[in-house]
């Protein structure tokens, strides 16, 4: 058998193949279908009512209420109202409504592991990726396809590994891997490839940063973005509940198998700010320091995990954010939020002065007005393009939890590292 990718292995395996090659196009079985509030029962019931269909396995299906939570218009309490009375009508038996941010849900409900070939109504899907799984977003019209037949086809794509040797030091994240790979190589860069991260760098991440990496691939333009599953996988699955051990050998590139090779210094890396309108507008943070912001939001799929808050409450403890700014904190999920209140971490957070919103999507979708009356705004969500967050004369600059509480902390975009050097004093 030829040597393959781990992304191949893992179409191969749906289309029930021994090997497939690249650019080969080939019809795969659906292990796990996702859709929310905004992507899914809205659009996908008048299209199985016209059809006269129905879905192909509801034990397959995960409906999540994200986006338009809580609602807080008449637009949002309709749409909500569509999804919840579709999903009683259709006894669907996987709904998680209001508990958190689909991305984030899923993997904490022990939905997705590695192996499983999956797709998601939403472009980040490919966070799934970081438990070994092949998961990327859909448009309504393919979802159908999938919710009636359980199939879609694949073009196999070429892989690009990005290889990140060393460590990441203190204060820089996940979030700084991504922005500085989407600033090399823009947001068409890896041409809707599946995009592999590897090395000592990333074999020392836990889950919750392995998701932002994942999850950003859409930023790089890939289709997925794959971590070969590890013994931090396989515990991140125990602790979600799910029964029997992962595979660990099984899913993992060939090491005579053909893909690009991209190779990184972590220990090199610093903080990095996207600069507006564009994700790949990224900088070193030192470039962007002073900027003045009037808004830190720490929130999103890519900004509000456990992880994530943590990272922040680093920087904030015993601090007071400035009189200048406002800091709004919108945990990814209720389960994180439970967390980091257990942790202590909320308590931080609420001291130094920031304002608990909804476990949603939030701001980072546009929901809602929080963003109202701000020039800038810095936020760890995963996108600031003109309008995304709400106002379009809103200026949104991208960074990690540890810069956007470093820059709630004086008001202007700061260098998280100083911060903790001083607090470690």
């Amino acid at each position: 058998m030829p040597a393959q990718t781990l992304a191949q292995k893992l179409i191969a395996n749906a289309c029930n193949r021994a090997s497939v090659e690249v650019d080969e196009i080939v019809t795969c079985g659906v292990d796990l279908a996702m859709f929310h509030d905004s992507s899914g029962p809205r659009r996908l019931k008048p299209m199985l009512e016209k059809l006269g269909a129905g879905i192909w396995d509801k034990s397959r299906v995960v409906l999540v209420m994200d986006h338009f939570v809580p609602e807080e218009d008449e637009d949002s309490r309709s749409i909500l109202k569509i999804a919840r009375s579709w999903a009683r009508e259709q006894q669907l038996p996987q709904v998680y409504d209001s508990i958190g941010i689909c991305h984030v849900v899923l993997p904490q409900k022990g939905h997705i592991r590695p192996g499983m070939f999956c797709v998601g109504g939403d472009s980040h899907s490919p966070t799934g990726g970081a438990f070994g799984a092949y998961m990327f977003g859909v448009g309504s019209t393919e979802m159908l396809g999938v919710v009636v037949t359980g199939q879609i086809w694949v073009k196999t794509p070429r892989t690009i590994m990005m290889r990140w040797s060393g460590r990441l030091p203190a204060g820089v994240m996940a979030k700084d891997m991504m922005l500085h790979m989407i600033g090399l190589y823009g947001t068409n860069g890896a041409d809707y490839s599946a995009v592999e991260y590897s090395g000592s760098a990333i074999d020392a991440m836990s889950m919750q940063e392995r998701m932002t990496l994942s999850n950003m691939s859409a930023e790089l333009g890939a289709q997925v973005g794959l971590i070969a599953p590890d013994q931090t996988t396989a515990d991140y699955l125990r602790h979600a509940g799910v029964v029997g051990g992962a595979d660990l050998e099984r899913w993992k590139t060939d090491d005579s198998a053909d893909y690009e090779m991209r190779q990184f210094d972590a220990t090199a890396l610093a903080p990095m700010v996207a600069a507006p309108h564009s994700p790949g507008n990224a900088h070193p943070v030192q470039e962007m320091a002073g900027t003045p912001v009037q808004i830190a939001y720490l929130g999103a799929c890519t900004g509000a995990k456990l992880d994530d808050l943590r990272a922040a409450a680093l920087v904030l403890k015993n601090r007071k954010i400035a009189p200048s700014v406002r800091l709004l904190v919108a945990p990814a999920s209720q389960q994180d939020q439970r967390d980091a209140q257990a942790e202590g971490i909320m308590d931080v957070l609420m001291a130094a002065g920031a304002e608990l919103f909804a476990t949603s999507c939030g701001a980072c979708s546009g929901y809602g007005n929080a963003l109202a009356g701000a020039s800038n705004v810095i936020s760890s969500t995963a996108r600031n393009f003109q309008g995304r967050m709400g106002s379009a004369q809103t200026s949104v600059y991208l960074a990690s939890p540890y810069t956007v509480a470093a820059s709630a902390l004086t008001g202007r975009i700061a260098d998280p590292r100083a911060i903790l050097a001083e607090a470690r004093r």
